[in-house]
């Protein structure tokens, strides 16, 4: 199957860095477009009913932080990029949403992990867990 969208989630963490770094692998090798998405949950009351993509003007500040080292790493390797932040209810929910919506056209979602334990993801839940088994598209967990 030839790549053509490749949804990476980025939250500023070490470990998703490392997701969009076997991201750009995978997009070298296919010529695919990385889309890196962050949802921004600051929003849950407002997006209650759907998560709407939020304009640039509308990141905060440390969202902008976030999407600008992904971009610049992307492109230094010569990949097309395109970011995306969603004014969200919770991060798993808002990221499948958009992965499975059809217009959205994702072809792979990759997603790094933090690997925090059974106690902290029975209370906390896993989102990595969640967009493996809610998502439509192939999902590649980096740890």
């Amino acid at each position: 199957m030839s790549l053509k969208r490749i949804l990476v989630c980025l939250d500023g963490s070490k470990h998703s860095l490392r997701g969009l770094d076997k991201a750009i692998s995978f997009a070298k090798q296919s010529d695919a477009t990385i889309i890196g998405i962050h949802s921004d949950t600051s929003f849950s009351a407002f997006s209650a009913v759907r998560a709407p993509i939020l304009p640039t003007k509308k990141w905060k500040k440390e969202i902008k932080k976030i999407m600008d080292i992904a971009m610049k790493k992307v492109e230094k390797n010569n990949v097309e990029y395109q970011g995306i932040v969603i004014g969200g209810h919770t991060s798993g929910i808002d990221l499948t949403t958009f992965a499975n919506n059809p217009a959205n056209k994702i072809d792979q979602i990759v997603i790094g992990s933090r690997g925090m334990g059974f106690p902290k993801e029975l209370f906390f839940g896993s989102t990595s867990n969640f967009i493996l088994h809610k998502a439509k598209a192939p999902v590649t967990v980096v740890k």
